[in-house]
């Protein structure tokens, strides 16, 4: 599908217009479309690119087993794939995760004095990265991440460009949509939350004439199942049972009204001690997100980061959905069902992410809870979310009387406006907060 990273690819030409770039390290959890965007790329704006493999023919390895100089490493590519490589040729060093002295030669490509256009890619970089028996190069490689598709790649995938633009216009202006545009970007939006945002599966959706009673559950499947590999395979000294524990408990955990974690949903005994590097591994690996306590909401928010308190969201709306076992007819048949607003906050916060947003949230005890923070530049900004357009909410109220933010957003299914210093987002709209 053309239009898969979309957004990420503005982000490859900006390198390539760079003639001075480091190499680029795109990181992002495994089926998100790093691959495909890649490949597409280099076919399009290189005269040849050559791609290794790691993943799939370990004897490419060799490469970077003698010698960590470029113009050696060159060499032996330029004579094993007969070509000569220069400003015109991309190096594609994909799955590399599996090498570890390829990771390390990044370093030297970018002090060379001879520029090469290498980029690479893989999957569970971010636990790789975190385990390297070398040191990472850091500051000599441009870390750019993927994520699954957002709301507003699914328009453009589906063809709703028109749609798109008008939803970023209404957003700047507070401007709200005549009711009948407002119901079918809602209706989109549920289809959207029912599918996720993996690539295979809004293809599918796409092949089956967009028809969501026809989408199969086996790309869904095969995906978790494919995760399930990963942690077995990279989890290393960790043990990937928990790893796996950790991950089938988020649908239970955003079950609850209050949505912090509980270790003893993963287990009878579960504590912090057996399972946080599970969640860490997690975290690290893109499969989950993470989204701390804040109880005093001033700049940075990360000062008052409260790692023991703390929500966790999968990475995919639409797996999660998979993995509660929801249908499409709950979704749209069944509009105010008891696990909607665990979707709807975990889509907020896989928007958000998408946007390399740090997630925080805030609560007072038992009086109230806000959502999600918002660092703007007028201040700590809070942010509810509501999964329908019933807006009552004593939480915000009681957030606003005791920080004074410049103003509030909530996030519902109400249309655009700005009233009592509120500026309303509806659902269709989150991609747009910046």
């Amino acid at each position: 599908m053309a239009l898969i990273g979309r957004k990420i690819e503005v982000t490859l030409l900006q390198w390539k217009e760079n003639r001075h770039s480091l190499p680029l390290m795109l990181i992002g959890a495994r089926q998100t479309g790093k691959t495909f965007i890649v490949n597409k790329f280099c076919e399009t704006n290189y005269d040849r690119k050559i791609e290794i493999n790691f993943l799939q023919n370990d004897i490419f390895k060799s490469f970077f087993e003698t010698s960590l100089r470029p113009a050696d490493i060159i060499e032996n590519i330029e004579v094993f794939f007969h070509a000569t490589i220069n400003e015109n040729t991309i190096i594609f060093l994909d799955e590399i995760q599996e090498c570890e002295r390829a990771i390390a030669a990044l370093k030297f490509f970018a002090e060379s004095k001879t520029r090469y256009n290498i980029i690479c890619a893989g999957s569970l970089l971010g636990v790789k990265i975190n385990r390297l028996k070398t040191a990472f190069p850091v500051g000599k490689v441009q870390m750019e991440y993927m994520y699954p598709l957002d709301f507003e790649e699914f328009l453009w995938a589906v063809g709703e460009n028109v749609l798109s633009e008008k939803i970023r216009q209404s957003f700047a202006k507070n401007k709200a949509f005549i009711q009948i545009i407002h119901e079918k970007s809602l209706d989109l939006y549920r289809r959207f939350l029912f599918l996720g945002g993996m690539p295979a599966v809004i293809s599918n959706y796409i092949d089956t004439g967009q028809d969501i009673t026809d989408i199969s559950g086996k790309i869904k499947d095969d995906i978790i199942v494919g995760y399930a590999a990963d942690m077995a395979k990279y989890s290393e000294n960790i043990n990937s049972i928990k790893i796996l524990k950790v991950y089938n408990s988020i649908k239970e955990q955003l079950a609850q009204e209050q949505k912090k974690f509980r270790y003893k949903l993963v287990a009878e005994n579960g504590n912090k001690q057996k399972f946080e590097t599970a969640i860490e591994w997690l975290i690290q690996a893109g499969l989950t997100l993470f989204c701390p306590l804040i109880t005093d909401p001033v700049r940075p928010l990360k000062s008052d980061e409260n790692n023991k308190s703390f929500k966790l969201y999968l990475s995919d709306v639409g797996l999660l959905m998979h993995l509660a076992g929801i249908k499409w007819h709950d979704i749209f048949q069944n509009k105010d069902f008891k696990y909607i607003g665990a979707l709807t906050e975990n889509y907020v916060a896989q928007t958000l992410s998408s946007k390399n947003r740090k997630l925080y949230y805030w609560n007072s005890g038992n009086e109230a809870e806000v959502d999600f923070l918002l660092s703007q530049e007028s201040g700590i900004i809070p942010c509810e979310v509501k999964a329908s357009d019933n807006v009552k909410s004593k939480s915000l109220s009681v957030y606003v009387s005791n920080y004074k933010p410049h103003y509030a957003v909530r996030i519902s299914a109400k249309n655009f406006g700005f009233e009592n210093n509120i500026q309303s987002v509806p659902l269709y709209a989150v991609h747009c907060i910046e």
